[in-house]
């Protein structure tokens, strides 16, 4: 075999993420591989460059893409029926867009028309079985659950099954959706791994802005409460030139899980990066004269990809951000890392400090969080 058909090996991870595909990729014992997580983050780069390469090696006999087709005006996942050739023709720009740079063109091609990948529309799978094949499903959080198990039924001898999908940011705003699900099944299944890939995972040029701004985009998106818009008249008045994304307020939470700690309080402000002066004023003048206007106690932040800022102005504890070794995303919450110095505190009695960060958290982004404990850093 030349070295040009010895693709997978070109393919040098750039994340722990993507380590962590790798072994897996090359790991027979595996015969299902579930790759979660956010845009850019290579779970299509390296779920189709090993499926070409297995088959390329004589490894699989061929290697069934599917991958659904959604109109991104309506929402609406379209058929082979719907569009016709169309639906190949996209499916065949997405490969070509895949596979730039680490495969020619013609060797695809001839491929597929040799039958070695076929583009297989998710809703005419039912009936079929395939024996020694590698099939990968790509956008896993665009179909019903019930499709994606229903593809996982159709695996036949010597086979392997990819499945990939975004479970926070590319499905409805603080709604479960089938990648989140998928995952949930593939946890449990002996001869499956899962990957939660995060931010930290995220290579592609130009991911990480645009994940910001659809984080931003459901901020601003958030229905207000009327307390929320009270706070939201009151910075108009007093910090007007403060670029505000979105308040939450989040008394009932304090109370229900038995907040009482000063540190926290009654609702958080987010402004757009660089704004943080203009709201809080020189000598925090400004948001005193909110916080005099709401009779509520107020912290603001800026939207970044950093939550830990987040966690650090609302969990009751003021000290316990110091011991947060990292905050990424995992499935579909966010996964707080956190030393065991810390970590009582952090969770608190009953896990009503946890309870409480993934109430304010589902709130304002519709996602959850999860803590666990980690080893202690070096200091």
């Amino acid at each position: 075999m030349s070295s040009e058909e010895r693709i997978f090996d070109k393919l040098k991870p750039m994340s722990p993420g993507q380590e962590e595909i790798k072994k897996a990729l090359l790991d027979k014992k595996y015969e299902i591989i579930g790759l979660f997580g956010p845009t850019g983050s290579g779970k299509s780069l390296f779920g189709i460059l090993y499926s070409i390469d297995a088959v390329m090696k004589n490894e699989y006999s061929r290697f069934i893409l599917s991958r659904p087709v959604v109109d991104v005006v309506t929402g609406k996942e379209l058929t082979a029926a719907d569009i016709g050739e169309l639906y190949y023709d996209l499916a065949t720009s997405y490969l070509k867009d895949i596979l730039g740079g680490f495969i020619e063109w013609s060797v695809v091609d001839d491929l597929i028309k040799t039958g070695k990948i076929v583009v297989a529309d998710t809703h005419y799978l039912r009936g079929r079985t395939f024996d020694d094949s590698i099939i990968f499903l790509d956008d896993a959080q665009c179909i019903p659950v019930e499709s994606a198990v229903e593809i996982l039924m159709r695996i036949g001898n010597n086979s392997r099954f990819i499945v990939a999908g975004d479970p926070v940011f590319q499905r409805p705003y603080g709604q479960r959706d089938s990648a989140s699900m998928l995952r949930e099944i593939l946890l449990g299944e002996e001869t499956a791994k899962v990957i939660d890939l995060g931010l930290k995972d995220i290579v592609r040029p130009g991911a990480r802005r645009g994940i910001r701004l659809l984080l931003e985009t459901r901020m601003r998106s958030r229905v207000l409460s009327d307390s929320e818009k009270q706070i939201l008249d009151s910075i108009k008045i007093h910090a007007p030139d403060a670029d505000v994304v979105t308040v939450v307020e989040f008394i009932d939470e304090k109370k229900t899980f038995d907040i009482k700690s000063e540190h926290t309080p009654d609702a958080l402000i987010v402004v757009k990066e660089g704004y943080l002066g203009r709201v809080i004023g020189r000598g925090g003048e400004r948001i005193e004269a909110v916080e005099a206007d709401t009779g509520l106690r107020l912290r603001a932040v800026e939207l970044t990809l950093d939550f830990k800022p987040f966690i650090r102005a609302i969990h009751p504890v003021n000290w316990v951000y110091k011991f947060i070794a990292d905050i990424d995303f995992a499935g579909p919450d966010l996964l707080i890392k956190v030393e065991p110095d810390a970590f009582g505190a952090f969770v608190g009695q009953r896990g009503f400090h946890v309870k409480f960060i993934d109430a304010v958290m589902k709130k304002l982004l519709g996602v959850g969080v999860r803590a666990i404990e980690v080893k202690r850093k070096k200091r």
